[in-house]
């Protein structure tokens, strides 16, 4: 998977996370974080993916918004 990726995950990301996700754009919608990324490889979206998990968030979609 490569290419724009919009990850959404449940409720508002607490502000002393944002580091984690430095490469991000970050929007909240709703009761939703909406993280943006152009994901070089597979890895680099495992990574986050692990860090979402290790953080204890929800993941609700992670969607190619445009692929390379």
């Amino acid at each position: 998977m490569k290419g724009l990726t919009e990850i959404k995950i449940q409720q508002h990301l607490d502000p002393k996370w944002k580091n984690c996700f430095e490469e991000m754009s970050i929007e909240y919608m709703d009761h939703q974080t909406i993280l943006q990324v152009k994901l070089k490889d597979h890895a680099q979206l495992h990574g986050i993916l692990n860090l979402i998990r290790d953080l204890n968030l929800t993941l609700i979609s992670v969607h190619v918004a445009e692929a390379d």
